[in-house]
């Protein structure tokens, strides 16, 4: 483990013993313990989980084990035939004893996406972006047996739905969801487990009519319109629906982080670009039965009653905004509207605390604040932004708050504050009290993705990938004391991270409320 040191987050890893890390790496050096010490089986202080991380470019997933260091197991979707798997956002069912087995979701990216990262690539001059399997979207239901990782099922081929963003599991674990801000398309599954395979609960597409469609591209979205949701529905022949592969794509690749001024400034082609509403994720309240679908274009999230299976509710998270309450109008039978009157800002990640008393979002590009809502009642209609957080850094468009995690108890927020690269991130902590920040982890690392808590409440880690071709690895700190620990490894440009939850409880804590 890395030591934090006076000057940063500094160290050598394999160093000695530490007040905050002892035992997993103690001892390997030679002359920071006994030869009896070194050769004894032992648990690192980070505990008995196992750490599941996709790799992005790197085209899979691999499963680290935090009680010894070592990598269990791992998978390349290339393997399978798939020609461009850039693997994407994941999440894991829950299992009493991970060692021994466990289910898991990864969606992944393909086609043009591989091609935003300013590599020198020849791919698509060599044809691997086509046909079918180079063009991404997939979802991977991945299994490990306790040795080795299986490719189960491709969700995407099994329904016709190729999604390729946020992956999240619904509280009671009887299914999850997968958007894509790409497509405009979310959808629920029901869970497979084993030689299973997955059905759709329902699917929605979200399209955007703007009041200012043929003037300045950026007054299509800013000057307000309307958000039409539309139930999906599949071939009455086959069973399936058509969005396989880049099928429905608006863009041609995504919007990155904080890049929806990309999209409103012209600067991302794409098949019906003025259409789009940046439907990329779906998150869960922990306890009452809604799934809140956030559209990164007017940072606004509908709720939907997934007892109904309708959109029931909207909420605006910039401060600003006209409405923070917007009403959903049915219009005829699996088709609504949400009339915007003006557009603030964009925005993008969010979620649920783990007690489902607060909503936070994050209000990107034009404010760089995150709003705050008591969401505690069970009709969403009634839920109130009472506040803002805006931390004193961000000033302008950049630095600007990205991914959110909260502590087990839920007194704290962890912000990962991305910025340009090459720049390192930084995480900022948040007192879910009062709503301000107690604590700042400067220069963490080169694009600073999701972080998890420890089921255990002891220790936080925040993944970076390097925008896929820097530095990358976890970076550890602990949840109480806010005291930096140091680092461990990952390899391949990971997007995402998850310890594996044993249980129901665990899994709110985990890819399942927040992203």
């Amino acid at each position: 483990m890395l030591r934090a040191g006076a000057a940063g987050i500094i160290g050598t890893i394999f160093g000695g013993k530490s007040a905050n890390a002892t035992g997993l790496f103690s001892g390997l050096m030679g002359d920071s313990a006994s030869a009896a010490e070194a050769n004894a089986p032992r648990l690192a202080t980070l505990g008995d989980y196992l750490w599941l991380t996709p790799t992005k470019l790197g085209g899979g997933a691999q499963v680290q084990d935090l009680a010894t260091g070592k990598t269990m197991a791992w998978i390349e979707y290339w393997n399978y035939g798939d020609s461009c798997p850039i693997a994407h956002h994941l999440a894991a069912f829950p299992s009493a004893d991970p060692r021994k087995g466990f289910e898991f979701v990864n969606s992944t990216q393909g086609a043009q996406n591989v091609l935003i990262y300013g590599i020198p690539t020849q791919i698509r001059e060599h044809g691997m972006l086509d046909p079918l399997w180079g063009q991404g979207n997939q979802i991977y239901r991945v299994g490990f047996d306790g040795q080795q990782m299986n490719l189960l099922e491709n969700v995407a081929e099994t329904t016709g739905i190729g999604l390729g963003v946020h992956t999240v599991i619904f509280p009671d674990a009887s299914g999850f969801t997968v958007a894509d801000g790409q497509k405009d398309v979310v959808a629920f599954f029901n869970r497979a487990t084993g030689n299973q395979k997955t059905t759709v609960i329902d699917a929605f597409r979200f399209d955007w009519r703007g009041n200012e469609p043929d003037g300045v591209l950026e007054d299509n979205w800013f000057k307000g319109g309307t958000v039409r949701v539309s139930r999906l529905l599949k071939a009455p022949d086959t069973g399936l629906y058509d969005y396989r592969g880049v099928k429905g794509n608006k863009l041609d690749w995504e919007m990155v982080p904080m890049g929806e001024y990309l999209a409103y400034s012209g600067q991302l082609p794409g098949d019906s670009v003025k259409t789009l509403t940046g439907a990329d994720n779906c998150v869960h309240h922990p306890i009452h039965p809604l799934s809140l679908v956030t559209l990164r274009m007017f940072a606004v999230g509908v709720v939907i009653d997934r007892t109904t299976m309708e959109p029931v509710a909207c909420i605006s998270s910039p401060d600003g905004t006209t409405k923070e309450s917007i009403p959903v109008k049915k219009i005829a039978d699996g088709i609504w509207d949400i009339k915007l009157d003006n557009v603030v800002s964009s925005g993008h990640e969010c979620g649920f605390g783990p007690h489902g008393k607060w909503f936070t979002m994050t209000n990107n590009t034009r404010q760089n604040s995150m709003g705050v809502f008591d969401c505690a009642d069970r009709d969403p209609r009634n839920w109130k932004r009472v506040t803002e957080f805006k931390d004193s850094h961000w000033v302008g468009s950049t630095p600007s708050p990205f991914h959110i995690t909260y502590s087990m108890d839920g007194s704290k927020m962890f912000v990962s504050e991305l910025h340009r690269k090459p720049a390192k991130s930084a995480i900022v902590v948040v007192d879910t009290n009062t709503w301000t920040t107690i604590k700042r982890f400067e220069n963490v690392g080169v694009d600073l993705q999701t972080m998890h808590v420890t089921y255990d409440g002891k220790y936080v880690l925040a993944i970076f990938s390097g925008f896929q071709r820097l530095e990358g690895g976890t970076f550890i700190f602990t949840q109480d004391t806010l005291e930096p620990v140091g680092y461990i490894p990952n390899f391949g440009g990971h997007h995402d991270c998850v310890i594996v939850p044993r249980n129901n409880e665990e899994l709110i804590h985990s890819r399942c409320t927040t992203v």
